[in-house]
């Protein structure tokens, strides 16, 4: 596990020695390097595929050069020093992807009625040879083996999301698609041991339920049409990682810890939508829709009336829960040392109280007064309780 500590004053306290803190310091700054370089690997190589198969705009073309990517990329990851072995993968990966990305632009442009399931088919594949050969291969391959294995689970989703949108289906079946999604690419990032990759996961578990995100001019928008059920949901799969965590540790308290944190942010920002607009239950599932009525009027009728019986959850209510949550997890996280979960609490817990100053308390000064007051001896109980669990803590004004 990854702790947060000030080497300084533990060397003044005689708890490491100099050596130790170098050390120490010395991995720390390995760690940030090796995730910047693969971060900018792994950037290049995406930007280099995707515009070489837009740039060559020809099935020929893409196979072609793609295929004298990947050729001179192998023969430096078998021949060639180590030092090269980065440009062995690059080149590699950026052959396979045009590969395996200009067959999917090609099936998806020449017959797309059949191009969903040769892409659900041709990326099982490849994902299942490259899962097959993944421990097996060299070590110098594996990143190779690895990142094509993602290529072909790539395919494979994009071709169940293809074939279902071709097919024009939506409604019920959605969330078990959805589901399936999650749950895969939950599979991949447990089997790479990559929580790049878990994280993602949480894009199409929150569209279970249509939450998600919109962009257009000027403006990058974060819905949730049911919060309450979306935060209902994902307290649900933060429970499940955290029994996970705590069961298996190693890899699986890794993955299970980055998506625990991921699915925190989505309850938090369907919180924050529900904050602001409240919720009517079920409304968006349960209730009338638009393509049912021929006029407006007809529609906003049965809408009120649907409402009128419905459980309404108010603006206020909301961001009073909310505001109560964040302050017992953000003391819950404080003292069991969850670092990733308290700062992902405290930044929300600025977000809510922004957006709360001007929605809702701006002409308010009371309500600052009673929050301000509620928060001293709320402070003054934490530190009392970590004194008498844990070691003893000196802080501003109470030394």
């Amino acid at each position: 596990m990854y702790y947060v500590a000030e080497t300084e004053s533990l060397i003044a306290d005689g708890v490491i020695s100099e050596g130790q803190a170098d050390e120490i310091k010395s991995r720390a700054r390995t760690a940030m390097v090796a995730l910047c370089v693969n971060a900018l690997l792994i950037a290049g190589i995406i930007a280099a595929t995707l515009g070489l198969v837009f740039y060559l705009a020809s099935a020929l073309s893409v196979a072609i050069c793609g295929g004298l990517f990947l050729a001179v990329g192998l023969l430096i990851l078998r021949h060639a020093a180590s030092l090269y072995r980065m440009f062995g993968n690059a080149s590699s990966l950026i052959g396979a992807g045009m590969l395996i990305s200009g067959t999917g632009i090609e099936l998806a442009d020449k017959i797309p009625d059949a191009a969903g399931w040769l892409m659900i088919v041709i990326g099982a594949v490849i994902f299942g040879l490259c899962t097959w050969r993944f421990r097996a291969v060299p070590s110098q391959l594996r990143f190779a083996y690895g990142a094509v294995l993602l290529m072909g689970g790539a395919l494979h989703i994009v071709g169940i999301y293809f074939s279902f949108n071709h097919a024009g289906i939506s409604g019920w079946p959605m969330p078990f698609v959805h589901f399936y999604v999650f749950a895969f690419i939950v599979a991949l990032g447990v089997f790479l041991d990559t929580r790049l990759i878990t994280a993602l996961a949480i894009a199409p578990f929150a569209q279970m339920l249509d939450t998600g995100t919109y962009y257009f001019s000027a403006a990058y928008v974060f819905y949730s049409p049911e919060p309450t059920l979306s935060i209902l949901q994902m307290s649900l799969l933060i429970g499940a990682c955290l029994w996970a965590a705590n069961r298996w540790g190693g890899r699986i308290s890794r993955q299970a810890g980055i998506l625990m944190i991921m699915a925190f942010v989505v309850a938090n920002l369907c919180f924050l939508v529900g904050s602001i607009w409240g919720d009517v239950l079920g409304e968006t599932w349960w209730g009338p829709t638009r393509d049912d009525f021929d006029d407006y009027s007809a529609y906003f009728a049965e809408r009120d009336t649907f409402r009128a019986a419905a459980f309404n959850i108010s603006e206020q209510v909301y961001a009073v829960i909310w505001a109560v949550l964040l302050a017992i997890l953000i003391i819950w996280t404080a003292l069991s040392n969850r670092r990733g979960l308290f700062n992902t609490g405290m930044t929300f817990a600025a977000i809510h109280g922004y957006t709360q100053m001007f929605e809702s308390f701006s002409d308010e000064p009371l309500a600052y007064v009673i929050g301000g007051l509620a928060a001293i001896p709320l402070a003054f109980g934490l530190w009392r309780l970590n004194n008498v669990w844990f070691q003893p803590l000196d802080v501003a004004g109470a030394r």
